[in-house]
Order: structure tokens, then C-alpha cells, then sequence
């Protein structure tokens, strides 16, 4: 019973942070409005389930926090299959609000999609991992803001070459809402955020001394 109050929060805050992508880029969301949104949708899931679940709300964080050893590693499983259906249901409730749009995507240059959605999908899981897991920082009260803030950054930077997702969860999505986004974006894209994931975990135990 313990194990699934983590899981429904991460599906909730999944649900959350992806209707929040989704939403913005079916209703027409332009210029600033949709990287803002999306990383305040974070940075408040976060502080919500945080203390609940490590409100990873990403497979690709999960993965660094069990390669870190802040989650068990038979938990992964259980975490990124909540996490994807949180986001594939959140996905499909978007698209059926009035007034949604078809998404534009397509097939991004996959040098861009890999070299873009490694690096800032290593940022985020760093700076989770940093922020939220490390004795060093522990109870600190800017956690939140320095997660969101990332994704934020990253839509910023790279939003326009790649889906800029940095989330197994969020690429997924992407096909649901009309397949607007060809398997082989998503396919690279996920491959991508896991191996960020991982190295990330393996950096941080490198660097820590917790």
C-alpha cells in the first residue's frame, strides 16, 4: 500500500506536467507561454509529491535516482510504467478539449534529437539528483524551483530542434496526440533521456560522498 501511494503520485504529477505540454502546444501556446508553464507545472508537482514519491515524475530521473541508489531498483519498473500512463492518458484528455489543434512535429534531424535530448536530460536528473537526494542539501527549500527551472531552460534552448522532452513519459505522449511525431524521434528520443539518466546517476555517485 505504501509502494502505491508513490506510484499514483507519480502518475498524478506526470499527469500533470504533460496535460501542462500538451495542452499548450494543441490550444496554440506561442513564444514564452509554453517553457514557463511547463516548468512552474514541474516545479510545483515536485514540491507537492516530493516528500511522497521523490516526485521523479520522469522514468529517465528514476532510473538516475536507483543508478544513485535513491530508489530501489525494483521499484523502476513499477515508477516508469505510472509515470507513462499518467502521461499517455494526460496526452488524451488534451486532445480532447475544444478547440485543440493538430500539433506540428514530424521527423527532427536525429544528430539534434540526441545531442539536445541528452544533454538537458543529464541536467535535469543532475540537478535532481543534487537538489533533492544528496545528505548535503537535504531539507533545503529551493529543490522545486531548480528542477522546474531546468526543463524551463532546456525548452528555451532546444525546444525548436527537438521535442524537448527530456522524459521517456512526455516522448511517448508525443505519438499519442495524432502521432504528430514520427517513431523514429521518439524511439531516438527515449533512448537518449535513459542513457542521460544513467550517467548522470553514475556522475553524481562519482562526485558525491553520501
Amino acid at each position: 500500500m505504501e509502494n502505491f501511494k508513490k506510484y499514483l503520485v507519480e502518475f498524478i504529477g506526470t499527469f500533470f506536467l504533460v496535460f501542462t505540454i500538451v495542452a499548450t502546444a494543441l490550444l496554440g501556446g506561442e513564444g514564452v507561454i509554453a517553457p514557463l508553464a511547463i516548468g512552474f507545472a514541474l516545479m510545483v508537482m515536485v514540491y507537492a509529491g516530493g516528500y511522497v514519491s521523490g516526485g521523479h515524475y520522469n522514468p529517465a530521473v528514476s532510473l538516475a535516482a536507483a543508478v544513485r541508489g535513491a530508489l530501489e531498483w525494483k521499484q523502476w519498473i513499477p515508477y516508469a510504467l505510472f509515470q507513462v500512463a499518467g502521461g499517455a492518458l494526460a496526452a488524451y484528455v488534451a486532445t480532447l478539449l475544444p478547440g485543440a489543434t493538430q500539433a506540428s512535429g514530424g521527423c527532427f534531424e536525429m544528430t539534434n534529437v540526441i545531442v539536445a535530448e541528452m544533454l538537458f536530460t543529464f541536467a535535469l536528473c543532475y540537478v535532481v539528483l543534487f537538489t533533492a537526494t544528496s545528505k548535503k542539501t537535504e531539507g533545503n527549500s529551493y529543490y522545486g524551483l531548480a528542477i522546474g527551472s531546468t526543463v524551463m531552460v532546456g525548452a528555451f534552448a532546444v525546444g525548436g530542434i527537438c521535442l524537448g522532452a527530456f522524459n521517456p513519459a512526455v516522448a511517448v505522449s508525443a505519438m499519442i496526440f495524432g502521432g504528430a511525431v514520427c517513431c523514429k524521434t521518439v524511439l531516438a528520443t527515449i533512448c537518449a533521456n535513459l542513457v542521460a539518466g544513467v550517467l548522470a546517476g553514475c556522475v553524481y555517485k562519482y562526485v558525491n560522498e553520501d
